[in-house]
Formats: structure tokens, C-alpha cells, sequence
């Protein structure tokens, strides 16, 4: 069984003991501490998710400076995003309290000339990663920065220009005492990791020369830890400790945007541009394409941002036109296709089973995966003129939503569905 890792001590030369914490195990559910959640596949063990609400179930909402399509992040209670001003001259991070939607602090990463980005980008839409010691927010060429949770700044570092007509949108996550952040580009790419207290370079590997912004995942398979990062040309797995390359796996086309989603034994990748759905076995050495790839399936249409979401032993898939594909998580079988929503960016969570998908119109579809499509809910918070492409996080009782320039809270503490 491939085992998702969260928080686990890694030194920078040796993997000690390695302790991976499940999303129940990170005391309040309203741990949400990175992309993608505590185990960086989209599950939560919170309790009492709305499932149904409409406006009338948003209990506060807070305007935020600027525009941004960051994800929340969350640790006891606050909240981590960021934005940009003034066109991306500023970056800014947020801290804002879950209870009320209080700003409890603001903070300006950085100050220069933009880089360019994509129609559908922003300069500020790499969620913030935290372990409740640290909180760090990457920027691309505004640099990655480490704060306190209390708002006091550790330590900032240039990583580069990163060459790229698009911008950034890489994740940062936190492997022990390291950093870990994907530098892909289209000129000196690369993927390296940082002391968590001082932000020095404890190794920095080199990637293949092309825009990128998947978020790694880390999992422990056959005793091993590994750092599964996509890519352009494939998904490749590396030491987290030591940033050797581990093995690597060949994709169907180019891009590699969305993120590496675990499904039982396996580790499911969808490319960015219409290619090939694909499952690899982790634990290879070198080039496994031939030896480890468990099955491919034809994936024609739309691109892919969105990463996939794995439930039982099915896994859902949608591309920006709103059209979801389930497919048998075992064989790759494709189950069923179907239109579920209008244009999306944001990838899917799920919990108690539900898979939850939310369009750029801020409308979010609630569905079972199984052999048929089975919609449960439709639900909507009436922000007709707000895009909304970061990821909704899920807490007990509650779900935070972020449009590019409101976060809302939909239900409460006490809530239940």
C-alpha cells in the first residue's frame, strides 16, 4: 500500500523515523496545512461538511487586497493566503481568523517589476504551506518567504527569474526540517530543498527545461520514502532528503500542471494537455515506464488543470470544460463521461466518500463516484461576477471558498449538513 506522508522528520542526509500523519491524527481537523490537505491527495477526516448550501449558508466573507487564486491553508484556527497589488509589483500574505474572517495580520513578501503570467494565472497562486511552526508562500520571481505563525519574518530567499511567458503556481511543502519547492521554468528549471529555520540550500537537483507548476506529494512505498513530483515529459520521483532522482516515468503529452493523486497501490497522473490518464506502481529505479506503469487509458478533449481525486476504487477526473471522466481505479477502465459543471481550474476534496468540485462560477457539484454518475448536490453562493480558481478546504461543520478577491466561510463550527 502506497502511504501518503504529511509532516515526518527527514534529515538532510538521513531519512530517520518516518511517521506519516493521517488527516484525523493532526489534532483539530481545522488543520489543513498545505495543498491538497494533510496527506496532499484531497482527503479530510472532518465532520459535518455542508454538502447543500446556497448564499444564505455563507456565515462570514472578507474582502482581500489585491488578486489571488491561492488556496487556504490552515493551522488551529488561522488562516494562511496570499495575494498581489498593483498589477504584481506587491505580494502580500494574509493571516485571518476562521471564527470571524478577522485579518489578524498582513504582510509584504516583496516588491518589484512583475514577471508575466497567463490570462488565467495570477502572481500569487501557490497556496502558503505551514507544520505549525513555519508558514512559507512562493511567488515565483517575488522569491519564497518564511514567516511565524504570529506574522514575524524568518527568512527570504531569491530563487531566480523563472524564465516562463505563464508565471508560477508550484506549492511549496515541508518535508521535516526541509522545504521543498519545484523551480520548474523554462530556463534553468530545477526542484530543490531548503532548511525550514534559515532558508539555506541543502540540495537543489536539476529538472528538464520547461514551464511546470505540479505540487509534490510525498509517500512511503516499500519502506522508501519518495518525493513524486509531474513534469513536462513525465512523473519522477526523487530522495526528499538528498534530491537524488529516483525513477522516472515516461507521460502520454506535455505540461504536467496538475498534481501526482495516490490510489491504493498506485499513482495516478493526468499530463495538462490532452494525453493519456495513466497509473505507475512506486518503488523503481531509473526509467519505469515499461516496467512500472500499471495501465494507460485514451484521454481525449479538453486540458487538464484540475488533479484527479481517488475514492475507493474509482477515480474522477475533470478537465477545464467541466467534463468529468471516472475510471476504474485498478484497471484504468473508463466508466463514464459526462458534463458536470461550467469552466474550472480548482481540484477537487473529498470526504465521507463525496467528491466535491468547485467551477470558476463559484458553483460547486457534490458527487458519489461509483460505476454511474450520481450527482447529490448542486450548490451555488451567488458571486456572479467573482472567479474562483483556487481549491475549496474543507473543516469540521464548515468549507472556505476563495475567489480571486473574497474568501468566504460556508456553514459554521457547530453546523451539520
Amino acid at each position: 500500500m502506497v502511504r501518503i506522508l504529511g509532516r515526518m522528520g527527514v534529515s538532510a542526509c538521513v531519512v530517520g523515523l518516518i511517521v506519516g500523519i493521517a488527516a484525523g491524527k493532526l489534532g483539530a481537523e481545522s488543520n489543513w496545512p498545505r495543498w491538497r490537505g494533510p496527506q496532499g491527495n484531497g482527503h479530510a477526516a472532518a465532520q459535518n461538511v455542508p454538502v447543500r448550501w446556497d448564499a444564505s449558508g455563507v456565515s462570514w466573507k472578507t474582502p482581500l487586497k489585491g488578486i489571488g487564486q491561492s488556496s487556504p491553508v490552515v493551522w488551529n484556527g488561522r488562516i494562511f493566503l496570499t495575494s498581489a497589488v498593483d498589477g504584481g509589483r506587491t505580494r502580500l500574505v494574509f493571516c485571518i481568523d476562521a471564527r470571524d474572517g478577522k485579518v489578524l495580520w498582513e504582510r509584504t513578501a516583496w516588491t518589484g517589476e512583475p514577471e508575466p503570467i497567463h490570462q488565467m494565472n495570477s502572481w500569487a497562486s501557490a497556496s502558503c504551506v505551514t507544520d505549525g511552526e513555519v508558514v512559507v508562500a512562493f511567488f515565483g520571481r517575488g522569491g519564497l518567504h518564511a514567516f511565524r505563525l504570529d506574522g514575524k519574518v524568518l527568512w527570504e530567499r531569491d530563487l531566480g527569474s523563472f524564465e516562463c511567458p505563464w508565471g508560477t503556481a508550484a506549492c511549496p511543502v515541508i518535508v521535516g526540517d526541509l522545504v521543498i519547492q519545484n523551480g520548474d521554468a523554462d530556463k534553468d528549471a530545477f526542484v530543490m530543498g531548503l532548511n525550514k529555520q534559515t532558508g539555506e540550500t541543502v540540495w537543489k537537483t536539476p529538472r528538464d527545461d520547461f514551464r511546470g507548476w505540479s505540487t509534490p506529494i510525498v509517500i512511503e512505498s516499500a519502506g522508501r520514502t519518495e518525493l513524486v513530483l509531474n513534469g513536462h515529459t513525465g512523473v519522477t520521483a526523487y530522495d526528499p532528503s538528498s534530491g537524488k532522482k529516483l525513477w522516472f516515468c515516461k507521460s502520454f503529452n506535455g505540461r504536467g500542471e496538475p498534481t501526482v493523486t495516490p490510489a491504493g497501490n498506485l499513482l495516478c497522473a493526468v499530463n495538462g494537455l490532452s494525453g493519456d490518464i495513466y497509473a505507475v506502481r512506486p518503488g523503481g529505479e531509473g526509467d519505469v515506464t515499461k516496467t512500472h506503469m500499471a495501465w494507460h487509458t485514451p484521454r481525449r478533449g479538453g486540458r487538464d488543470t484540475p488533479s484527479p481525486i481517488a475514492i475507493d476504487r474509482y477515480i474522477v477526473v475533470v478537465d477545464m470544460k467541466g467534463i468529468a471522466t471516472c475510471y476504474d481505479a485498478e484497471s484504468g477502465a473508463e466508466l463514464w463521461k459526462d458534463r458536470i459543471c461550467d469552466a474550472i481550474a480548482s481540484s477537487p476534496f473529498a470526504v465521507d466518500g463525496l467528491a466535491y468540485f468547485q467551477d470558476e462560477k463559484g458553483e460547486t457539484v457534490v458527487l458519489k463516484p461509483g460505476p454511474a454518475l450520481d450527482v447529490v448536490a448542486r450548490n451555488s453562493l451567488g458571486a456572479d461576477k467573482e472567479i474562483f480558481r483556487a481549491s475549496p478546504v474543507p473543516l469540521d461543520g464548515r468549507l472556505l471558498s476563495r475567489s480571486q478577491t473574497t474568501l468566504y466561510c460556508i456553514g459554521s463550527a457547530q453546523s451539520g449538513r
